[in-house]
């Protein structure tokens, strides 16, 4: 049977030739130095490793887990964790060379990385996914630190995960490192905020986007597909700032009603093990379907590669607000483009959780922790700069939203590289 990173994984064959694709793209719009633009389509480094875990039957399981790299030229790695059946070494370095354009975009002095096992926790114990945790903490040790690379939690992994890992990290070392991770509970370093950061940023965006069309929050309509962090805080967000919500989904399917969802019940709901489809009074779809309802606001904040050449045209959205990384495959892209769609792309849309996880590592590492106020205010100081800064860019080049935030991210990394120079 062949190894995950032996490249049978098709899906993140395809991420990291997006991903590759739009660097060379944005590239030959800024006119890049050839030689730095071949540096960056490649990771620093990347590092495999085989994560046994003994399993509660007395199994041993062996696992293959993944850090890398992409660059580190403005500061230490940033990026989160995965643990899904999907995780593969393209995977992971498509994801870390976006993190790099992300954190360069937002201004924040982090580069890009990113790791993962490829595993189904979903099927395992507490017990289980502590062990893996631990196994692979240790052997991705020489990795991380708080001035090296500064993981964080990304799919199926949480603030638990992180407390294993900053534990573990902490007992090698022999005294106690929160700044080793991010999004950790506030009891042993974590930040306020940071668990809504990701949805709430991307509120930000999407009320600056319809202020710039002009068009009134209390009018709208929005479909969220996912009710994980990042769906349930954009759907409850929006439906605060008046938007009507219509739609929303979670793994399991979706919940759809032309009047308008409770969904600070359905919130609730869910909180308690419930599933979206079941609640009272809903009409259920598929996630499918649920991509396609008309709506002014449709915000994928599930798994990559969700709207595609053959869905593209069915979609129906004013503005696209990508919450998930590499929701719309480069086809897909264009045809949207093509239809007018005002498009916040993953690179910008989803920057809220980094943006709060830099100011979790700043008071790690300070000693000095902010209150919810001025976590919320920062956050959007630092958001609606980098939307302004992405829209004005539009408006000079005429390029898409995506190839804007792109180049802003990639122009700022190759100054900081051609400064730095090619050692040795």
């Amino acid at each position: 049977m062949p190894f995950p990173y032996w490249g049978e994984n098709h899906e993140g064959q395809d991420m990291l030739r997006e991903a590759v694709e739009q660097l060379d793209g944005a590239a030959g719009l800024l006119g890049l130095d050839p030689n730095l633009a071949e540096r960056l389509r490649y990771p620093k480094r990347a590092l495999v490793v085989t994560v046994p875990v003994r399993m509660d039957d007395g199994r041993v399981v062996c696992h293959t887990g993944y850090r890398v790299h992409h660059n580190i030229t403005l500061g230490p790695g940033k990026g989160g964790i995965r643990y899904a059946p999907t995780v593969s070494l393209e995977e992971t370095t498509a994801l870390a060379m976006w993190m790099t354009w992300k954190c360069a975009l937002m201004n924040i002095p982090f580069g890009g990385a990113k790791g993962g096992v490829c595993c189904d926790t979903l099927k395992m114990s507490r017990r289980e996914i502590q062990a893996l945790t631990r196994r692979y903490t240790s052997e991705i040790f020489m990795l991380i630190g708080p001035e090296k690379d500064i993981p964080a939690p990304d799919m199926y992994t949480n603030e638990q995960t992180m407390s294993w890992i900053m534990d573990t990290y902490s007992m090698q070392v022999g005294y106690t490192v929160p700044g080793v991770v991010t999004g950790k509970p506030v009891v042993v370093g974590g930040s306020l905020g940071r668990r809504e950061a990701t949805g709430l940023g991307l509120c930000n965006l999407v009320f600056a986007a319809l202020d710039r069309l002009e068009a009134d929050p209390r009018g709208m309509t929005a479909v969220v597909q996912g009710f994980g962090n990042v769906g349930s805080v954009t759907a409850l967000t929006l439906w605060q700032g008046k938007v009507k919500v219509i739609g929303v989904s979670d793994v399991y399917g979706g919940a759809y009603d032309p009047a308008g969802l409770p969904v600070g019940a359905m919130a609730l709901h869910v909180a308690k093990g419930g599933k979206v489809s079941e609640f009272p009074g809903v009409t259920p779809v598929s996630n499918r379907e649920l991509l396609e309802i008309p709506c002014d606001i449709l915000a994928p904040c599930a798994a990559a590669g969700q709207i595609t050449k053959e869905n593209a045209p069915r979609i129906r959205c004013r503005i696209l607000a990508e919450g998930a990384n590499g929701p719309t495959t480069l086809e897909a892209d264009g045809i949207l483009a093509e239809k007018g769609v005002f498009i916040i792309p993953d690179i910008l849309g989803n920057a809220g959780g980094v943006t709060a996880s830099y100011f979790e590592w700043v008071q790690d590492t300070q000693k000095f922790f902010w209150d919810i106020g001025e976590i919320n205010r920062q956050l959007e100081r630092i958001m609606l700069q980098a939307f302004r800064q992405v829209m004005a860019l539009v408006d000079e080049r005429k390029v898409s939203h995506r190839m804007a935030a792109l180049m802003i991210g990639i122009s700022r990394v190759s100054d900081a590289m051609r400064f730095r120079g090619l050692y040795p």
